[in-house]
């Protein structure tokens, strides 16, 4: 069990320091070409455990809350990037004002905050191309193996051998097309247009439903038709249809996190699978443990999450500083301090609560309750 917590508390030290450095090296990387000085660049919270000082006079620290990380520039009060009010209200020099961020055109500050989240997603894709170039992606020809008895397939009266080219006016490549339609479609009646002996038809089909459980224990809801699946292959890609097919997956996982979100507001599915930093370490571990593949799958999506996170229009994050900037340039001059103040508030006890409701599902998780069970004895 020692070792167990050790190998999950490792995984997820290096799976996160290596998505917060990649988001922090993109705000880091696009100031410096805007000419903004870069005070201090952390990885984690709290004292510093150690560092060094570059020629150009940025802090390189790590610190030991491996929660996050931060760059403060000339000009910020905090790691929040809030506007130093001693600082703004005294006369600064010319070269001062060169290399403050907040005396940078709002372009240019948005530019430096978006690149944050941009460089997660380019990381993502940059991950999946270069496993689809390297070990190859999956793939699985869209071939009905064995027909489920009583299955949704087998009252549409699909055959073995019959190849699904479309489902719903969607074309289908591959195996792995399917399932996301159906799983994403239970009981939802389903136009689908099979080849079969040389010869296209038509069929409709309603997925069945089935509920399921996820690692955390997540119940949910998905749509079976009831056809099994050959054995799956590795398809080595070429550079440039690597980097198109990791463009296309990475995109495919945003649509799917929106969507999944979507569904949370509305109603159709618990709130309880927001997942905290326990769930993302009980994670990490055990995809530590299948191989370094999957371990780097799991980095490219916690990557986009974090990307995608950050772009949400709360104050604290980078979409609250892109929202903040975009009255800026409508209105022709920054919003006062006392709104900012306040935003950055809120949007603390926005961030502060969706951690702590995200901790709670962590802990309340039967899967979390097992393994803390065990590591009792």
């Amino acid at each position: 069990m020692l070792i167990d917590t050790l190998t999950y508390v490792a995984a997820f030290i290096v799976v996160l320091t290596i998505v917060v450095f990649v988001h922090e090296f993109g705000h880091y990387w696009v100031a410096r070409r805007n000419g903004v000085r870069v005070e201090v660049f952390s990885i984690g919270f709290g004292k510093e455990l150690f560092g060094w000082t570059d020629s150009a006079g940025t802090r390189w620290r790590v610190s030991p809350i491996p929660l996050g990380g931060y760059v403060k520039f000339f000009g910020d009060a905090n790691a929040a990037s809030a506007p130093d009010s001693e600082l703004q209200a005294k006369e600064l020099t010319p070269e001062e004002k060169a290399v403050s961020f907040h005396h940078k055109r709002v372009g240019q500050r948005a530019a430096v905050v978006f690149a944050g989240p941009a460089a997660n997603l380019v990381f993502a894709v940059v991950i999946f191309a270069g496993l689809f170039a390297t070990i190859g992606q999956p793939f699985t020809p869209p071939v009905a193996g064995e027909i489920l008895e009583d299955s949704a397939a087998a009252e549409a009266g699909l055959m073995p051998g019959d190849r699904i080219e479309m489902i719903d006016s969607q074309p289908i490549d591959r195996f792995e097309d399917i399932q996301t339609i159906v799983r994403s479609n239970p009981g939802v009646p389903l136009d689908v247009v099979i080849l079969r002996d040389g010869q296209e038809m038509s069929v409709a089909v309603t997925p069945k439903v089935s509920e399921v459980e996820d690692s955390l224990g997540n119940i949910h809801r998905i749509g079976l038709l009831g056809i099994s699946v050959g054995a799956r292959e590795y398809v080595r890609l070429g550079p440039a249809e690597s980097l198109w097919e990791g463009l296309h997956h990475t995109g495919s996982i945003i649509v799917a996190t929106f969507q999944g979100l979507g569904e949370i507001i509305g109603g159709n599915r618990s709130a309880k699978e927001l997942a905290g930093p326990i769930a993302i370490a009980q994670m990490s571990g055990a995809v530590v443990q299948e191989g370094i593949p999957p371990l780097l799958t799991f980095m490219a999506i916690i990557s986009i999450s974090l990307g995608l996170i950050n772009l949400f229009p709360v104050p604290m994050l980078d979409g609250g500083h892109l929202l903040f900037y975009a009255f800026e340039a409508v209105r022709g001059r920054p919003l006062g301090q006392r709104a900012q103040e306040y935003g950055f508030r809120v949007g603390l006890l926005l961030v502060i609560g969706l951690m702590g409701f995200a901790t709670f599902n962590d802990l309340t998780r039967p899967s979390v309750l097992e393994f803390f069970s065990r590591l009792s004895f």
